[in-house]
């Protein structure tokens, strides 16, 4: 009876450091999704000094050597206008109230709106755009999206809808080194977050989707489509 021959040491040293790879990566990926949701629960009492995407748009602006100038200010819900508030939720997420993190038939409506070419909105909640603003920046990939579907949950979990309206509201890039209501208020209005009115909530709700190459005075259609979709909701 002949025996087998043993494998190649080189094939064998090559499987024992992809199984060693595996393993620290998927423990890593854990210990980091770890981090995310306990970073999730303290954000139910803390504000957040930083968020991913402020960090990237750091880093892009020393990379090409242009100037940056950050304004963000974070304020309680209470010193949000209503308005504002009503602006965002009926331009990004009118479901926001009812679903539990995912909105199933807006993705379905805003993957029918990018095939015809008449695309407003993207499918995303709000709990979605803050789990995304938060960790993972302005990247698309299916990792990521994986990441964060996963911490959506958690987020509707552990903070509930008042606290992540809240969070968007001040974290979210209103344009170029611009987050949060307070800081966009100010500088496109001249106003407080708090004193917006109605037309003007509706305008800077309308650059949310590309708020780097956006301005509210040019988003008449939208701004009319937002203040029609407030009113069908009884804001």
């Amino acid at each position: 009876m002949t025996e087998s021959p043993d494998p190649p040491s080189g094939a064998s040293n090559r499987k024992k450091f992809l199984r060693f790879f595996v393993r620290w990566f998927v423990i890593g990926a854990g210990l980091l999704w770890l981090l995310a949701a306990l970073t999730l629960v303290v954000a139910k009492w803390i504000d957040p000094p930083t968020t991913a995407v402020h960090v990237e748009r750091r880093v892009q602006a020393w990379i090409h050597r242009t100037p940056y100038h950050e304004r963000y200010q974070f304020i309680p819900l209470s010193q949000i206008s209503p308005n504002l508030q009503h602006a965002v939720i009926a331009a990004e997420d009118a479901r926001f109230y009812q679903h539990h993190g995912f909105d199933w038939h807006a993705m379905q409506v805003a993957a029918e709106d990018d095939m015809e070419g008449d695309r407003l909105r993207g499918g995303s909640t709000l709990t979605q755009q803050l789990v995304k603003n938060l960790f993972f920046g302005t990247g698309r990939s299916i990792l990521r999206k994986g990441a964060e579907a996963t911490l959506v949950p958690v987020a509707e979990l552990v903070l509930g809808k008042r606290r992540i309206l809240e969070l968007y509201l001040n974290v979210v890039e209103w344009g170029s080194g611009i987050y949060g209501a307070e800081a966009a208020c100010r500088y496109y209005d001249g106003t407080e977050a708090r004193n917006i009115d109605r037309q003007e909530a509706a305008r800077l709700a309308a650059i949310l989707p590309d708020p780097r190459r956006r301005r509210p005075q040019y988003m008449n259609r939208y701004s009319t489509i937002i203040l029609k979709r407030m009113s069908q909701m009884r804001w």
